[in-house]
């Protein structure tokens, strides 16, 4: 170690390490620096593990076992991150060991060194109840999964494969819940749910069961296709909701892929009293401008909270329903203070897509202080 180094107080060195200090490599390194920065290393409190962490590995020891004596040798280890190869065995033993300190752990699950023998069978994830105390746990490439931590608040999963995984989960504390490409998702104990993204680019969204959303306050769905039910389920249990964003190109049960229908405005918008900001793309904007959707507007009819509405517009089809819409935007959305229409890939063979696109630009010149184009 440097003159300028030794020269340091304890008590400095120690606080320079515990603050700065969570890459596994730079701890290993440190245990070779000196017995002073070696003292130092049981009490870290987050541990890094890089992909590549293990690439020019020497010696006998694997991974796992690497991983095993580093953990173990930590006093409270609260954070764990690991995105280099690992097997199921090592995951518990590590689990096992240092579980009861846990606060937060992130994995990168499609790194399982015995991932050919999952794609049969999915990975068991029940020793990650070893960590009884997280507060966060984020799970990249992860397949069907149940998890159950009374304490878990923050859970982030983005599922291995082509979208047709089930999740469950038991976790009354939880706050922020965000799943990608899963199809078929059941969770209990939402009372303090307050942020929740679901999508599936892969493949269908078949079934969600939540419950009553209470606390939520932002609820993002996207995906190639949903199913009708799951979508009006959502919006059900997401009554109090204030941040609305879904993008979804079709519905339709299992391999029909089918428009959407027809979502009435008025009732819409009085089933969500909340709502502060809304964004709605393509397919389920055309379903909220169907003829008969403002057919029951009437004067005592109005959009309590809505302050921002951003629509993306991908077709020229039913222009004058569409246009009645935004209008209805202005008109019952008495706190508007932006509307942005984000126009993306319109495409037609004739004349109509220009035509549209005229009636847009002169809606946005009439209502200027509200509505931009993008």
């Amino acid at each position: 170690m440097s003159p300028r180094m030794e020269s340091l107080p304890d008590a400095l060195v120690h606080t320079i390490l515990l603050s700065y200090m969570n890459n596994a490599r730079d701890v290993a390194i440190c245990n070779c620096v000196s017995k002073c920065w070696k003292d130092v290393m049981p009490y870290i409190s987050r541990l890094y593990f890089p992909r590549n962490c293990f690439d020019n590995l020497s010696g006998s020891d694997s991974p796992d076992e690497i991983v095993l004596r580093m953990v173990s040798s930590i006093e409270r280890l609260e954070e764990l991150v690991v995105y280099s190869p690992f097997s199921g065995a090592g995951l518990s033993s590590w689990l096992s060991v240092m579980g009861s300190s846990l606060r937060q752990l992130e994995l990168r699950m499609d790194n399982l060194t015995e991932q050919q023998g999952c794609l049969e069978s999915p990975f068991k994830l029940d020793c990650i109840s070893f960590a009884k105390n997280l507060e966060s746990l984020k799970l990249w490439g992860v397949r069907s999964v149940s998890i159950d931590l009374q304490y878990l608040e923050l859970c982030k999963l983005d599922f291995y494969g082509f979208g047709n995984c089930s999740f469950s989960m038991n976790s009354p504390k939880i706050e922020v819940l965000e799943v990608q490409g899963c199809s078929w998702i059941r969770v209990r104990g939402t009372e303090y749910l307050k942020n929740l993204s679901i999508a599936n680019n892969a493949g269908r969204v078949y079934m969600v069961d939540f419950g009553k959303l209470v606390a939520l306050e932002f609820l993002s769905i996207r995906g190639v296709q949903w199913c009708w039910d799951a979508i009006c389920n959502m919006l059900q249990w997401a009554s109090e909701v204030k941040h609305l964003f879904m993008k979804v190109e079709f519905t339709g049960d299992f391999e029909v892929l089918q428009p959407f229908p027809e979502f009435d405005f008025v009732e819409f918008f009085n089933n969500h009293p909340k709502l502060q900001k809304f964004d709605i793309h393509g397919a389920m904007f055309a379903a909220l401008c169907q003829k008969n959707s403002l057919k029951r507007i009437n004067r005592g009819f109005v959009i309590p909270c809505l302050e921002e509405v951003a629509i993306t517009i991908r077709s020229p089809l039913n222009a004058e329903q569409k246009m009645s819409t935004l209008e209805s935007f202005l008109k019952f959305g008495k706190y508007l203070k932006t509307m942005t229409i984000k126009i993306l890939q319109m495409k037609s063979n004739h004349s109509s897509a220009d035509d549209f696109f005229d009636e847009i630009c002169r809606f946005r010149y009439m209502n200027r202080k509200i509505v931009r184009i993008e």
